[in-house]
């Protein structure tokens, strides 16, 4: 088993590659992914959006975080869909990139073709939606991730495959790039936790973890499983008090509060999809619909069907 992976196929990630822009120096933009920037996919509950470097070099910055340099081969993952600026120098005033943007071509990419004349600069933008709305893994991430797809064996082949899809950028190739989004934030995602060092905690840390991770798998891959302690310290390969120590450790709570936690999670991120109580309460691993409620209006303070009204009435005022 994969912890990662495993973990990654609860995000429900999906996909694509919405734009294609040729910048020359000097030139900044202000950038920041929309849910219609999705089209024709349904807006996902969370963007992650992410950028390759074709040819040409520049800087990145997001609020907050020290400006990053970034040449061709690079890529550059914002796992929060933070505002960001780019450019060939970021002292200059920056330009809306949504007022550059031109509409699709027969490929069905936008374009964008800006600047002053001097270096030229290719990227490839692009998005991957969660259907998740509050993912741990997401949220335990940094603002931007960044790396070169010349380092190591698969990251090589996703470079090959953007050069050739980059080159063609016709049909099919659309395609295969939105399957190469995937593949990216997985490499980026496995490079991430390679670099953290020993003796960290907190959730990144338990998923490096091979006991704490396959946990961490189980519990977010079969939620509606009847877990307990004694049964995931099995499935992991420990003692119960060895394992609970260990997951306190780690992620700073004990398994079955995070179990909780995590369901309850599921089941808020439903209620919103306007999905079937009884159904999400099944889904979850709540013997009853009773019991899902009573757990749900302790964590929230209203019953489920309250809440999701609630959620729908905030929606509808602001649009």
């Amino acid at each position: 088993m994969d912890p990662l992976s495993d973990l990654l196929r609860t995000l429900r990630l999906s996909g694509g590659v919405f734009l294609d822009a040729s910048f020359t120096a000097p030139w900044c933009i202000l950038a920041q992914m929309s849910p219609e920037d999705c089209a024709p996919m349904p807006p996902p509950a969370q963007l992650i959006a992410y950028h390759y470097v074709v040819a040409g070099r520049f800087w990145l910055q997001v609020d907050g975080e020290p400006p990053v340099r970034l040449e061709a081969g690079d890529i550059v993952l914002l796992p929060r869909n933070d505002a960001h600026r780019l450019g060939s120098t970021l002292d200059l005033p920056p330009v809306d990139a949504g007022r550059l943007v031109q509409p699709p071509g027969d490929d069905g990419l936008a374009r964008i073709s800006h600047g002053g004349g001097g270096e030229p600069v290719r990227l490839l933008c692009g998005f991957l939606g969660s259907a998740m709305r509050d993912s741990p893994f997401l949220a335990s991430l940094p603002r931007v991730l960044t790396f070169s797809l010349g380092d190591g064996a698969s990251g090589e082949w996703i470079a090959s495959s953007f050069r050739f899809a980059a080159r063609e950028l016709r049909g099919g190739s659309v395609t295969m790039l939105s399957r190469l989004s995937e593949l990216l934030f997985l490499e980026a995602a496995r490079r991430y936790l390679g670099s953290l060092g020993p003796g960290q905690s907190g959730w990144l840390a338990g998923l490096r973890d091979p006991v704490i991770g396959r946990a961490l798998a189980l519990m977010h891959g079969t939620p509606a499983d009847p877990w307990t302690a004694a049964a995931l310290a099995r499935a992991a390969g420990l003692s119960r008090s060895a394992f609970a120590e260990r997951f306190a450790k780690l992620i700073g709570e004990s398994p079955m509060g995070y179990l909780g936690r995590w369901r309850l999670s599921m089941a808020a991120d439903r209620l919103r999809q306007g999905q079937p109580i009884t159904r999400i309460a099944q889904e979850t691993g709540y013997g009853s619909v009773a019991a899902f409620t009573r757990a749900f209006s302790r964590a929230h303070g209203v019953p489920p069907a309250a809440w999701r009204g609630a959620g729908a009435r905030a929606s509808g005022a602001t649009h």
